[in-house]
């Protein structure tokens, strides 16, 4: 099953630089394994281009120099072509669940400076409705961890800390931890919700991305894809 997972993935990635990537074109690379496909499927497809990079986390950064893409850091004027990256959860509106690896922050900024936002999945991660297998990743300043944690819980949610192998806090490539939130059910409406958690102080982003990827990209394990489309491009 997980050979079959990653080949979707693969499949997915490659699909996706194909079909949306040109030579030249500024990118920003997404987070995760799936991400990490789109990376080295993009130096397969590319042996020599060197495409202006932004990554969203100092994994997928130090993965795309051990492949040979230049990466840089952000600049105050950055408008990106495409962003490829990955997502925990996908909703028949094209509404994702993202931050499974800790890096929800940096993806939605890069996602809004995009004219394209590109999404890798296995056919696993399409659910009838955000939080019906993933939890809701919240990205949190350390100080307010312990407060926030006790009112979501009194908000309905299962609250779980993130944490690294040894126990300790998984900490954010921005020095912030993560609560993980299980919903009672599915979750109605992501707008509203994504909302009142930013709402609350301490909290400094969630992994509800709502209205943001133009195209999802389903891979499969036989090596083929297909595409769920939004209404019309963003930009």
């Amino acid at each position: 099953m997980a050979d079959d997972l990653d080949a979707a993935k693969r499949a997915a990635a490659r699909f996706a630089v194909e079909r949306y990537v040109r030579p030249g074109a500024r990118l920003a690379l997404g987070t995760g394994s799936t991400a990490a496909h789109a990376v080295r499927a993009l130096r397969e497809r590319y042996p020599r281009e060197a495409f202006d990079c932004v990554a969203s986390s100092k994994a997928t950064e130090a993965l795309a120099r051990e492949v040979g893409l230049p990466v840089r850091p952000l600049r105050a004027d950055d408008r990106f072509d495409v962003m490829l990256d990955g997502a925990d959860e996908v909703s028949p509106a094209l509404d994702l669940t993202k931050g499974g690896g800790g890096a929800l922050l940096r993806e939605k900024l890069l996602a809004r400076l995009s004219e394209r936002l590109v999404v890798l999945v296995d056919p696993t991660k399409l659910v009838g409705a955000l939080g019906e297998r993933a939890a809701v990743p919240v990205e949190v300043v350390p100080f307010a961890r312990p407060v926030l944690a006790r009112e979501l819980e009194r908000a309905g949610f299962a609250v779980a800390l993130r944490a690294r192998t040894d126990g300790a806090p998984f900490t954010t490539d921005n020095g912030n931890e993560i609560l993980d939130l299980r919903p009672a059910r599915p979750i109605a409406d992501p707008s509203r919700t994504d909302r009142e958690l930013r709402d609350r102080t301490g909290v400094v982003e969630t992994g509800l991305f709502v209205g943001l990827a133009d195209r999802v990209v389903v891979g499969s394990a036989r090596g083929d894809a297909e595409e769920r489309v939004r209404g019309r491009d963003r930009g």
